[in-house]
């Protein structure tokens, strides 16, 4: 099954223009989508009342994306969020086992900062992660070209096959070293596409502010030709796996969910079980 949704369910205003109660928003958007990318978690530690309320507004086969917390993927120390990576990391499992036990996990996210190059200290560091994360399914995204430079590219590939890690395919500008290539290959039963954009300019920070900066790296909207060429990369990989799951990450102007419907029609896909849509009372 190809599903297509978007990361977050907050801020995209095209979905709720007419939505009365702000905190229907997921609802809504499980009227729309069957996936959605958890960024939450990426932040801090959720309670388990918003895993359950998040659990109870999805409808029965839908599927979360749930990237993994930032201290364990290097963004930020350890110690700024417990008192050891294992403590930190037990918070975590016990975080998404519900999600787990529910069905609605689709998989968890490990998202690796531009700094994260290729070397045996962080091949290492994805084994103990795996090690501890082995119950659940793991996409790996990576941000540096060394792993996928020349020869290495094959290597990297392999390895995520042999580990049964997930590959995520990623559509990103091309600017330096802290990004990846278009490298549409499947290493698992299950492939991972995110669509960033393609905005060169804002991917890399350029005099401008940290949050300036997050305003446009992902401001980007796809056009009909683009989507259609990138429709037929998913065509090639649903010969090779059983799912697929595709997010659209450039909503930095609320392109994404414009985008995202607009994909799910070229690929002519019809979703089943749904939420039913919130009607606007006149």
């Amino acid at each position: 099954m190809i599903y297509i949704g978007l990361t977050g369910w907050g801020d995209h205003d095209l979905l709720y223009e007419d939505l009365s109660n702000k905190k229907d928003k997921l609802r809504t958007y499980g009227a729309h989508f069957p996936i959605v990318e958890l960024d939450a978690t990426y932040y801090s530690i959720q309670p388990d009342r918003n895993i359950q309320k998040w659990l109870k507004e999805t409808p029965e086969k839908f599927k979360f994306i749930v990237k993994i917390h930032q201290a364990l993927t290097t963004h930020a120390p350890v110690e700024d969020f417990a008192e050891s990576r294992a403590a930190l990391m037990q918070q975590f499992i016990q975080m998404i086992e519900p999600m787990y036990v529910s069905g609605k996990l689709g998989a968890i996210l490990i998202q690796f900062p531009p700094w994260f190059d290729c070397n045996t200290k962080h091949i290492n560091y994805i084994l103990y992660l795996k090690e501890h994360l082995k119950r659940y399914p793991l996409t790996i995204e990576f941000r540096h070209t060394s792993w996928f430079e020349g020869d290495m590219k094959e290597h990297t590939l392999t390895f995520l096959y042999e580990q049964q890690l997930i590959h995520a395919v990623c559509d990103e500008p091309q600017v330096g070293t802290g990004c990846i290539p278009f490298v549409n290959r499947v290493t698992h039963s299950t492939a991972f596409v995110r669509y960033h954009g393609r905005n060169v300019h804002g991917w890399t920070k350029q005099d401008m502010s940290d949050q300036e900066w997050r305003d446009v790296r992902y401001l980007y909207d796809y056009n009909k030709a683009e989507l259609q060429s990138l429709a037929e990369s998913i065509r090639i990989l649903a010969h090779k796996c059983e799912d697929i799951y595709c997010v659209f990450n450039n909503n930095s102007g609320g392109h994404a969910a414009k985008n995202a419907k607009r994909f799910i029609e070229i690929l002519n896909l019809h979703y089943e079980g749904l939420n039913d849509m919130q009607l606007s009372l006149f």
